[in-house]
């Protein structure tokens, strides 16, 4: 279940997968993101609040997650952590869309979509 419920009760946040959502709000969290995708795939979810698209893009996201386990999931609010997006976007050679989706691998961008084209099923074991 993601840590992020919305207002939704457990029994109805998650489909068939899960995410356990870490909270990015930390500018200085993104290099060592980047190290840690030298042991495991890290995935940043940058959402909007205040978008319909968003939102669906991250229920959809959520229910596609078949193995929760394979990568680290981050959760970065985009209203609440304008910077850190910013600074997501310039270290990382992204630009900034939203919902993102960013996906690093051995310290670099492996696989990025934003809107529609953000699906689970593109992330790499």
């Amino acid at each position: 279940m993601g840590i992020f419920s919305w207002g939704k009760k457990d029994s109805e946040e998650s489909g068939k997968g899960s995410v356990n959502w870490i909270p990015l709000t930390d500018r200085s969290t993104i290099e060592s993101l980047r190290q840690r995708s030298y042991e495991k795939p890290v995935v940043i979810f940058k959402h909007s609040k205040r978008c319909g698209i968003s939102t669906m893009m991250l229920s959809r996201f959520e229910r596609e997650v078949t193995d929760g386990d394979s990568h680290d999931f981050y959760f970065l609010d985009l209203v609440a952590n304008r910077e850190v997006s910013n600074q997501v976007a310039a270290a990382l050679d992204v630009r900034h869309e939203s919902p993102q989706l960013i996906e690093l691998w051995q310290g670099v961008v492996r696989y990025h979509a934003s809107h529609g084209d953000i699906s689970a099923s593109a992330l790499k074991d």
